[in-house]
């Protein structure tokens, strides 16, 4: 017959069962702990790049590679085909204003300014030939035209004696009519006279304008062979540095090929390159912003030339400091053009995590763990990007690439 339990051993039963069923309660979460740090792997803090979201401006930018040149560039070409007699200055150096930089060698136009020279003194030689012999022949009329003045006087007189002795009956028709012819004889050879003055006035006049008119044409390619030949003393068009010259005395040059290069070191200007996919978005007058060596300047877009080569598009950027120190001629800097700007939004530091805009599934890190999160970007500049939705300000943002462990939803990380 079973005996009765005494109430000690009913409670060591008791503590038995509790003890029991608390150890494998605790062995059950402890397996469940060592599952979970098995499935949920850890990383360190410094292996990670981490960005706490904030509030600030942000810019929507087109990124572009800049190059820095003169605003002012003279090129200056050769007037003649011809050869460089003698270099004055070097490459590389500062010169001024009207300083000679070469000599071109002049001999062919010296010779042409010669030859018209004399073409000119021709023409003053055939002038006063001219004018002389106008004036002699001039002379002559009116000399001639004063003796048949007198004979016109002396037959007039003389048919008049004729009209009032024939009134009487003295003398006969036939003298009387012979009379009258002489008289107009006399008056048409003193008309032919006067009008022999005029048209020798007016073709003498007729030669001298064409005389003039060609000296006028010689004393104009005079004045452009002057010009030439002081082009062949080539000077700088203004103060600057002397970018190319030819380096060799003797050297042959074309018309119109370039002898050299100045540019103006004290007032610059950027011509930048971007893609052609972004053309679309660009205009005249948006802001630019350039950094180099953590100098950043302003500007803005000024031309946006239309041709399109190897898939970039050119703009030049006006600078509001053309004159900044840190500028250097063919200096290559990084250009942002601003398309689109917000103030006081959501912005965080851009990582290789951040595809671009849009909605993307990135790690937000709160309390040791990241988690997966959809959140929805917006403008983007070089270095910040904006968020759109799906965190709040103060909230920590894993900015580097995660890959291999974009299949988690969660990840563990430590101090």
């Amino acid at each position: 017959m079973d005996q009765p339990l005494q109430p000690q051993q009913l409670q060591r039963q008791r503590r038995r069962v509790f003890i029991t069923s608390a150890l494998v309660v605790l062995s059950l979460s402890l397996a469940g702990w060592l599952l979970h740090r098995l499935l949920t792997p850890e990383l360190h803090r410094s292996e990670l790049r981490i960005a706490t979201i904030g509030q600030g401006d942000i810019a929507n930018t087109i990124n572009g590679a800049g190059l820095v040149i003169p605003v002012h560039e003279a090129q200056v070409a050769s007037p003649i085909s011809t050869r460089v007699s003698k270099i004055h200055v070097k490459p590389g150096q500062t010169v001024q204003k009207d300083q000679l930089l070469l000599e071109l060698d002049d001999h062919d136009v010296q010779l042409a300014i010669e030859n018209l020279r004399e073409q000119i003194a021709q023409q003053d030689s055939l002038m006063l030939s001219l004018t002389v012999g106008m004036q002699q022949q001039l002379k002559k009329l009116r000399s001639d035209i004063e003796l048949l003045q007198l004979d016109l006087a002396s037959s007039t007189v003389r048919l008049s004696r004729f009209q009032k002795l024939g009134a009487l009956g003295i003398t006969s028709q036939d003298d009387l009519q012979s009379a009258e012819l002489v008289v107009k004889r006399a008056e048409v050879q003193l008309k032919q006279q006067q009008e022999a003055i005029i048209d020798t006035q007016k073709a003498t006049e007729a030669t001298l304008e064409n005389a003039r008119l060609q000296q006028s044409i010689y004393q104009k390619q005079l004045a452009q062979q002057q010009r030439v030949l002081d082009r062949t003393q080539v000077k700088a068009p203004f103060a600057g540095m002397l970018t190319w010259l030819p380096t060799d005395e003797g050297t042959a040059i074309q018309a119109g090929e370039l002898v050299a290069k100045l540019a103006q070191l004290d007032n610059y200007r950027v011509e930048v390159s971007v893609s052609d996919f972004y053309s679309r978005y660009l205009q005249p007058g948006q802001p630019v912003r350039l950094t180099y060596n953590q100098e950043t300047l302003t500007g803005e877009v000024q031309t946006i030339l239309p041709e399109i080569n190897n898939g970039t598009v050119r703009l030049y950027v006006s600078l509001q400091q053309p004159n900044h120190p840190a500028l250097r001629n063919k200096l290559r800097i990084e250009a942002n053009i601003i398309t689109e700007q917000k103030q006081q939004t959501l912005i965080v530091e851009r990582g290789t995590a951040i595809k671009g805009s849009g909605a993307q599934q990135v790690y937000l890190l709160k309390d040791g763990v990241a988690e997966k999160t959809m959140l929805e970007f917006g403008l983007a500049d070089s270095g910040q990007i904006e968020v759109l939705s799906g965190a709040t300000a103060g909230m920590e943002l894993i900015i580097s690439e995660l890959d291999s462990y974009q299949h988690l939803t969660q990840i563990r990380v430590s101090d």
